[in-house]
């Protein structure tokens, strides 16, 4: 599974005084289509940190198209963009309800020790569900 679509409403307190989304929370829409991409193969975040893996972002890049604006239902796109080996890379498109592209954007991401802090490959039980 490489692309993943997952689809919610743009909140009050996202916005400024103009209804429009703060540019700061596409970060947190970008969050929210990597995870549920992860739980659409039946993996949390809750459980690799449990087994003491973190993900930490080491890269994000967003080009902004148009703004969102309170109460658009949004659509997060989410695309693995390669194989994982100790980074795992995502690209990502936000459009509203209208399917007007919002937002592109791009996310790198390590494999991490939670406890070490080091970095470490992809884990097999990952790499075997994306096979």
């Amino acid at each position: 599974m490489d692309l993943n679509e997952i689809s919610f409403r743009v909140r009050y307190g996202e916005t400024d005084q103009m209804g429009v989304v703060y540019h700061g929370k596409y970060a947190d829409y970008l969050e929210i289509g990597r995870t549920e991409w992860l739980r659409s193969l039946g993996i949390t975040y809750k459980g690799m940190e449990d087994e003491g893996i973190i993900l930490p972002v080491i890269h994000l890049q967003i080009n902004y198209k148009k703004s969102a604006e309170y109460d658009d239902l949004l659509t997060v796109e989410t695309r693995l963009k390669n194989r994982p080996l100790v980074k795992i890379a995502f690209d990502y498109k936000i459009y509203n309800e209208s399917r007007e592209l919002l937002a592109e954007a791009h996310t790198v991401l390590a494999f991490m020790e939670k406890n070490t802090l080091k970095p470490m490959k992809c884990p097999d039980y990952i790499l075997a569900k994306l096979d």
